[in-house]
């Protein structure tokens, strides 16, 4: 039958059975990977682009990558609310002829920019723009900090944090002074306070503000939000917004107010929103998003990288000076790793 290769706007997408089932919620799925995220993220953050879906089926193999397109070619269909983007597809063993396929469909795009992508996602699409006849490089560009329970409790976890930490934990819960709360529904109340609270804090102005509490209530609605609230004589003074999906606690937002920081009210929030999502949500994984602060290697026990992909057809002339850079760096990288040196061979071994 062979592979079928076409690009979907996201309304044809979700009038697709098979494509609603490959971008849903399902019991190993991401947030960043369904289709009511990306739906969002069109229209709170994207409105004036073309978001769409890159599709390759062959019979029952799907495979799907998001991207939006810009003056420099293909994007990401994510933004700085998005802990990963990457292709998806259901039968894994498909991949490297579908991916191919999905690649050569974005050659009038002339230039193809993704990131931030897991490892093994931007392993196998490189290959996969490189078998296609694009040109481009692979590259770290951030960090993720996660935390593998491995069946452990939280007493267990928490054993093994820095004793710092867990004495901050013990002396301020002591004291009395900070009430925690943890909602599963949301809260207009609720919400306004995070926001308040953010606006107070040390974090940077909110991105889209809009879009943020849209995801909140959708996540509400499917049970998936966990919305933490710290308060010091009944006013709220640290909150924190996580999910809870696919086995796995998103660490979304998290702000306190810089006035109470004496009392750690986000340290002590933190440590019962693991609680619960360990004890009782029973997650085999918490995430803490990307940006490499010192911070989450308290919290959190492994790393891994992000990845960034440029890639460039060679007939795109605008795109050549581009294509010069990478090959200028490439070079770079050839002179300043060492060459390894022959190994000395016996002459009997020669022989």
């Amino acid at each position: 039958m062979g592979v079928t290769v076409y690009h979907a706007d996201l309304r044809e997408a979700q009038a697709d059975p098979a494509l609603a089932a490959l971008l849903g919620r399902s019991p190993i799925s991401a947030p960043f990977d369904r289709l009511d995220w990306l739906a969002l993220l069109a229209a709170h953050c994207f409105p004036d682009a073309p978001c769409k879906l890159a599709i390759a089926r062959d019979g029952d193999a799907l495979a799907a990558l998001p991207f939006r397109e810009g003056p420099g070619g293909a994007a990401p269909l994510g933004t700085w609310y998005s802990f990963f983007v990457r292709p998806l597809i259901n039968d894994p063993p498909r991949a490297p002829e579908l991916f191919e396929a999905l690649a050569r469909s974005l050659a009038s795009s002339g230039a193809v920019q993704l990131s931030p992508m897991p490892e093994t996602e931007a392993t196998a699409l490189a290959t996969a723009f490189r078998a296609a006849g694009w040109i481009g490089v692979a590259e770290p560009c951030d960090t993720n900090h996660i935390l593998e329970l491995k069946g452990r409790s939280f007493a267990e976890y928490w054993a093994t944090r820095p004793g710092q930490l867990r004495e901050t934990v013990r002396r301020k819960t002591a004291r009395g002074k900070v009430t925690l709360r943890i909602e599963t529904a949301f809260s207009a109340a609720d919400w306004a306070a995070y926001e308040a609270i953010y606006a107070r804090s040390w974090k940077p102005e909110e991105g889209n503000p809009a879009f943020l509490r849209a995801f909140a209530e959708a996540e509400s609605a499917a049970g998936a939000l966990r919305m933490g609230i710290a308060e010091i004589d009944g006013e709220p003074v640290a909150a924190q917004f996580w999910t809870v999906e696919g086995g796995t606690a998103w660490i979304h937002k998290l702000a306190h107010d810089e006035a109470q920081r004496a009392h750690s009210p986000g340290t002590l929030l933190t440590a019962a929103l693991l609680r619960h999502v360990i004890d009782e949500d029973r997650v085999h994984t918490v995430d803490f998003g990307t940006g490499n602060d010192p911070y989450k290697r308290d919290w959190m026990e492994a790393q891994r990288p992000r990845f960034a992909l440029r890639f460039y057809r060679p007939a795109a002339v605008g795109h050549w000076p581009a294509l010069a850079r990478l090959a200028a760096s490439a070079v770079k990288r050839r002179m300043r790793t060492p060459r390894p040196q022959p190994a000395l061979v016996s002459p009997q071994a020669a022989g």
